[in-house]
């Protein structure tokens, strides 16, 4: 779907992409690829990605955090746009989980540098 989303983009007028979970399934060495593609067609569409996997979250240019905070009994969803530590603390939750590790953390560090 990506392949296909990448090569119509070119050739559509709209401005804006969105992609949710488009990576699902992928993992490692693909999901670094498709994120370089996602960056390649960001160049000329603004595009928005949902995603889990940290090679992809790591290549967007911008990276904000959606959650839900229940007060009174009332659910609401919120969006963060995260600072380059919280950006590496989410990307080492993607990598580690819960506990985030400090082999995680540089991993993360790393996705974002390269």
């Amino acid at each position: 779907m990506l392949a296909i989303k990448f090569i119509s983009s070119k050739h559509q007028d709209t401005e804006t992409l969105i992609f949710d979970e488009i990576d699902t399934g992928v993992s490692g060495e693909i999901a670094s690829l498709m994120g370089e593609m996602m960056q390649k067609i960001s160049k000329e569409k603004q595009l928005i990605t949902i995603t889990h996997l940290p090679q992809v979250a790591a290549k967007g240019s911008h990276h904000y955090m959606i959650y839900k905070e229940i007060k009174s009994g009332k659910t609401n969803t919120l969006i963060k746009q995260l600072s380059i530590e919280e950006r590496v603390n989410e990307l080492a939750k993607l990598l580690s989980g819960r506990k985030i590790t400090i082999t995680a953390i540089k991993n993360a560090k790393e996705l974002l540098n390269q």
